[in-house]
């Protein structure tokens, strides 16, 4: 008895496996980034530059406030006046928003995109934690019995499904796996080259 119903669950769940096996995560954390934080980031970029396609390479006084508030304040609230760190900090932060949420959707280049995600979730959060006055129940605490905090539990969520992606590339439904050949193994046993493309997906 016990056995049967052990190679029941070994098939069912054998077949799950096999049948989701290479597109199932990657597709679905991509998924989840695009209906829960693509526009949201999509929308701060839009915060942050001009309007039209000209104001699309401009960017404006509201993303060093956002981005570089402590440089602002000591350049007196100009931003002509801050540091060209500060300055690259802004533009770079601001057009890696939009870059790589766009990246992580299509799946191209889906491993670096995801990590740069992770990256710019964790300055995120520090600036909104050092710079924009985040309260102790914005900012909430893990391993605690309060799921819905805005930084501690949202936002491992958001970095846990950039780590699938990280983890697991873009899977067979992106752009990356359609740029992407396999290798050829070569009777002498060595593998024929790859395109680059595919060392990052």
């Amino acid at each position: 008895m016990i056995s049967s119903i052990q190679n029941l669950y070994c098939a069912v769940f054998g077949l799950v496996n096999r049948l989701t096996d290479g597109w199932f995560l990657p597709l679905g954390a991509r998924f989840v980034f695009l209906a829960v934080f693509f526009f949201y980031y999509i929308n701060s970029f839009f915060t942050k530059v001009g309007d039209g396609f000209a104001g699309f390479f401009q960017i404006q006084d509201g993303a060093y406030y956002q981005i570089v508030p402590a440089a602002m304040e000591a350049a007196e609230y100009d931003a002509a006046n801050v540091s060209l760190l500060a300055d690259l900090m802004v533009y770079f932060g601001t057009y890696m928003e939009f870059v790589l949420s766009i990246l992580v959707v299509i799946g191209l280049l889906t491993r670096l995109s995801a990590l740069g995600m992770i990256g710019f979730i964790a300055v995120q959060t520090f600036v909104d934690i050092q710079f924009h006055g985040a309260d102790e129940k914005t900012i909430g605490a893990l391993f605690d019995r309060f799921p819905d905090s805005v930084i501690s539990d949202q936002r491992i969520l958001w970095v846990f499904v950039m780590c699938v992606l990280v983890i697991k590339g873009g899977g067979y439904l992106s752009l990356d796996h359609l740029f992407t050949k396999k290798p050829e193994v070569r009777k002498n046993g060595r593998l024929n080259s790859r395109p680059l493309l595919s060392v990052f997906q």
